[in-house]
């Protein structure tokens, strides 16, 4: 099994480049519920973090309530696949949500974004009630690229002990 050092700078380079991915919930009856999303990931050299600006919705408080573990899936037209299993929960303190909020919106393009200019109008800063904070943690990982699927080469993955 490859070590998380080994394999979360490749993960974070390829979810990057692809920049959406669908994440994946399950409600109280057991039924996956899925959306698209937009993480970006933070590697230490340690840990491995997957922030998300959002919107506290019913449905996504329920289910983490529920179960509080995600799956988030990258795929492009080239098929490069990234995978994600992780634990979730959501962040309210103001200092985090403030320097999240910022680093979307000082990240460059595609990945980065200005969070304040997406077309939401409460979105008007960090402080905003509407403005949530999930962070990712992931505790398995999985990368293949394109090219080695389609030579038949074996994705690289990582889990927790």
């Amino acid at each position: 099994m490859t070590e998380l050092g080994d394999i979360a700078p490749s993960f974070v380079d390829l979810a990057h480049s692809i920049v959406w991915c669908t994440v994946s919930t399950t409600d109280a009856a057991g039924r996956p519920r899925s959306r698209i999303l937009h993480p970006i990931w933070q590697w230490d050299g340690q840990e491995l973090t997957g922030w998300i600006l959002t919107g506290k919705t019913p449905p996504k408080v329920a289910q983490l309530a529920h179960s509080p573990y995600v799956a988030a899936n990258y795929w492009a037209p080239t098929h490069d696949t990234c995978l994600a299993e992780c634990t979730a929960e959501w962040v309210d303190d103001l200092a985090t949500k403030t320097e999240q909020w910022e680093r979307f919106r000082d990240t460059p393009p595609p990945l980065g974004y200005d969070p304040g200019g997406i077309g939401i109008p409460e979105w008007t800063g960090p402080e905003s009630p509407s403005v949530s904070l999930l962070r990712l943690r992931p505790w398995r990982l999985r990368v293949l690229p394109g090219k080695d699927f389609l030579e038949g080469r074996p994705a690289t993955s990582w889990r927790a002990t």
